[in-house]
């Protein structure tokens, strides 16, 4: 067990559980870590950061900790997360950090961390770096000299190199495009804007005004309402929602109704398989997805395969099986003919150049997709209990006497929150009275067996 990172970086709220203490044990670690791999040579990590009041105060405590041990860190200023990933790859960095607490609030921050190929981090390298932070007393023991110790710059040609980047990834002008984009009071809250610009499109931007504190606070991605009725108000032909450190996209139909992740895969891997460019007619989405969606995409010859929640376990899949396109409904999206990991902003310039090409506005090309009817029951359970559900025999009966009477006319996923003390019970099928009872039924039996 991890004492400082979690499935996505280090996380906790700022000042408190996650301190200038931490980020500058990181920055030692961090540092004595990659230098140890490359002893002969300067290191150089690039930092990123979201707008979040709390984020300089991190960075310059990871800076101090990062130049004491000489290493050289290009600040990249307020940037998405996947710029950092780029950037580190593309500038062939040995490292880059995004200081981000991603769709989370204000108060929390984050620390996500990515090696030298864009990739986030090895569990294994996690666990060695944890352990010299845990022993950071004896890094320091012989500090170097003054005059070896690493510089600090703004990089401000990295941030106009990933614009550039963003900008060739699409064919066409954008100039018969109306689109409203929400920044979230986040990350993207410059850098959409320029992009669009440089496009051509006519935009209009809302939520790009960040304060420090008012990241993700009814807006974005996780919070697209008020999106969708500036969309229908200005008679847009779409919406575009990133989350706060935009490595997610949600988007608006110009009728202000939400297309989310799973749908925004669908309709850019429909038109990828007409062009060709669909490797191996496959995607990847996670457990979550709906049944409705995996249907359609057969129906149009392309297999949806199914990993288990969280961008990395996503990214796992898609390596393993040479698939270029995969995500989640959270709008978490990766292509991976582009980057190495989700980015909203290149996920929604792929999503208009696309529309611009079929000459469809995204109702027309999504109202195919029929969600098939989804109950989603959250069971209080015991913690200890909760570890050894899958167990209980009269619990692992019920799913498998239901699993053959739905039969393929539906699914069941039981599983536990990674942070609460509960047992997700969801149930999927054709037929919404069929399902409900279905959910129910298991429902009131694993509240039986692990109350």
């Amino acid at each position: 067990m991890k004492k400082y990172f979690g499935t996505d970086g280090i996380r906790g709220e700022a000042n408190k559980e996650l301190t200038i203490d931490v980020t500058m044990r990181l920055g030692y670690a961090l540092g004595y870590y990659l230098k140890n791999k490359k002893p002969k040579n300067k290191i150089k990590i690039i930092l990123g950061s979201d707008t979040r009041i709390s984020g300089y105060m991190l960075c310059a405590t990871l800076i101090a900790g990062l130049t004491s041990m000489g290493v050289n860190v290009d600040f990249v200023g307020i940037i998405p997360t996947p710029a950092v990933a780029y950037l580190t790859k593309i500038n062939k960095a040995d490292a880059g950090i995004m200081v981000s607490a991603s769709h989370n609030p204000a108060k929390d921050n984050g620390l996500k961390i990515f090696g030298s190929d864009g990739y986030k981090l090895l569990d294994e390298v996690e666990e060695e770096i944890e352990t010299l932070m845990e022993n950071y007393s004896d890094i320091i023991k012989n500090p170097i000299s003054g005059d070896e110790v690493g510089k600090f710059r703004y990089a401000e040609d990295e941030y106009d190199q990933y614009k550039k980047f963003l900008i060739s990834t699409v064919k066409n002008d954008f100039s018969s495009m109306k689109i409203i984009l929400d920044a979230a009071n986040g990350a993207s809250y410059k850098i959409s804007k320029e992009v669009f610009l440089a496009l051509g499109a006519e935009i209009v931007v809302i939520n790009d005004a960040p304060s420090g504190v008012n990241i993700n606070v009814n807006c974005g991605s996780t919070k697209p309402e008020i999106l969708s009725k500036v969309v229908v108000g200005y008679n847009a032909d779409l919406g575009l929602a990133y989350d706060g450190d935009a490595d997610r996209l949600i988007a608006v139909d110009r009728h202000g109704k939400i297309v989310d992740g799973d749908k925004i895969i669908a309709t850019l891997a429909i038109i990828m398989k007409k062009n060709g460019k669909l490797i191996g007619n496959k995607v990847v989405t996670t457990v979550m997805s709906n049944m409705g969606l995996e249907k359609y995409l057969e129906q149009n010859g392309i297999t949806l395969l199914r990993s288990d929640v969280g961008d990395r376990y996503v990214l796992e899949k898609m390596l393993k099986e040479k698939v270029i396109i995969g995500g989640e409904q959270s709008g978490h999206i990766i292509l991976s003919d582009f980057a190495v990991t989700g980015d909203g902003i290149l996920t929604s310039l792929k999503l208009v150049d696309a529309l611009i090409d079929e000459k469809k506005y995204l109702d027309e090309i999504v109202e195919d997709i029929k969600d098939w009817p989804q109950v989603l029951i959250n069971v209080n359970v015991n913690n200890e209990k909760k570890k050894i559900w899958d167990k209980n025999k009269n619990i692992m009966d019920i799913i498998d006497r239901c699993e053959k009477k739905m039969g393929k006319n539906g699914r069941i996923l039981v599983r536990t929150s990674g942070t609460e003390p509960l047992v997700r019970v969801m149930v999927e099928g054709s037929e919404k009275e069929v399902v409900t009872e279905i959910a129910e039924n298991i429902a009131n039996v694993v509240k039986k067996e692990l109350k």
